[in-house]
């Protein structure tokens, strides 16, 4: 048994910097094919560009914590987890897993981590079962303990009667039960999880909660990236905002919303430039604050809907019509795009 740790995951100023990728010419009808991948999620860039995934984070997870990583694509969620298990080297400062770090002790954390891809890579020549056994042989299970111990992860997430089914035959949502089967074989403390309900239907997205619940109440440490405003606020005790390589706020989900502008977002979408009408909107009374961008205007007010109807006017009076209206009320969405000028999707 492990000595137990206060702090399960660190980052201190951690930063990864990735160069756009050159194009390599060949022969043939195609004038030039892309070189090596790039950062992921990341928009093309001119060859040989710098791009800074990640920019001075900071992050802290106490041990048997579920975490949660909150941002849109590209905001370098997949490349911290990708440095916390020890699959991409950060350009500089520190990860540490249990105290040991990535780098330096990659092989002990990797002893102690279990991961779940974003996208299920099982091997697909095996069957179910097989999978399972194949990985726990790099642990140095015996085949026994590796059938053993197969089986009862499969029982318990709903696959036992899968276990001789080729992986090709499972459902999307079956293939991610697979994956936490998998990292889990070899019992490890803390669970790293990336965009794990990405690409599912709701009613597999919501059983799959229901795993990640349950192997929490277990104590175990969970670690996962989303972009679903629900997901992070139902499943995860803290979450930690991230956009362009920053955190931008961390705290329990329900903290996170008091921070949110007070009052309801109300946002404006008009048939041209948002920022002329922005005085206007500021007149009316109540308004708490208003922000002009592109051809939206977000404005926040304590009433919501008794301001809609005010506010139409004041656009109509500006020389503007308006397209659409949502209501938001205050929530980590609300926070979002008080914290980025932007949603999450």
């Amino acid at each position: 048994m492990r000595a137990a740790v206060a702090v399960a995951i660190e980052t201190r100023a951690l930063r990864k910097v990735y160069t756009a990728p050159k194009l390599t010419r060949r022969r043939g009808p195609s004038a030039s094919v892309p070189g090596p991948p790039g950062p992921p999620s990341v928009p093309l860039a001119a060859p040989g560009t710098q791009i800074v995934a990640l920019d001075g984070l900071d992050l802290s997870v106490p041990e048997g914590q579920f975490f949660g990583l909150l941002g849109p694509n590209g905001a370098g969620k997949t490349t911290t987890i990708g440095i916390l298990t020890t699959r991409v080297l950060p350009s500089g400062g520190q990860a540490l897993i249990a105290g040991e770090d990535v780098v330096a002790r990659a092989v002990s954390v990797r002893r102690r981590i279990g991961v779940v891809p974003q996208r299920p890579n099982p091997d697909r020549g095996l069957g179910v079962l097989e999978n399972l056994v194949f990985h726990a042989a790099y642990f140095g299970f015996s085949p026994a303990d590796s059938r053993r111990r197969a089986q009862e992860l499969l029982d318990r997430l709903g696959l036992g009667e899968r276990g001789e089914a080729r992986v090709d035959q499972l459902s999307g949502g079956q293939q991610q039960r697979l994956m936490i089967a998998r990292a889990l074989i070899h019992e490890p403390e803390i669970l790293f999880l990336d965009e794990p309900t990405v690409g599912l239907d709701p009613q597999a997205r919501r059983a799959l909660w229901d795993i990640l619940r349950a192997l929490h109440t277990e104590g175990r440490t969970i670690v996962m990236t989303t972009h679903y405003m629900e997901e992070a606020e139902l499943l995860c005790q803290r979450v930690a905002i991230v956009d362009q390589g920053r955190l931008l706020a961390c705290d329990a989900p329900a903290e996170l919303r008091r921070r949110a502008p007070g009052g309801t977002l109300i946002e404006i979408s008009l048939d041209g430039p948002a920022a002329p009408v922005e005085p206007a909107a500021r007149a009316v009374a109540g308004v708490l604050g208003v922000e002009a961008r592109d051809t939206t205007l977000a404005v926040y007010h304590p009433s919501g809907g008794e301001a809609v109807a005010p506010l139409i006017g004041a656009v109509q009076a500006a020389g503007r019509q308006v397209t659409n209206i949502r209501l938001a009320p205050p929530s980590l969405e609300t926070l979002f795009i008080s914290l980025t000028g932007r949603k999450l999707d």
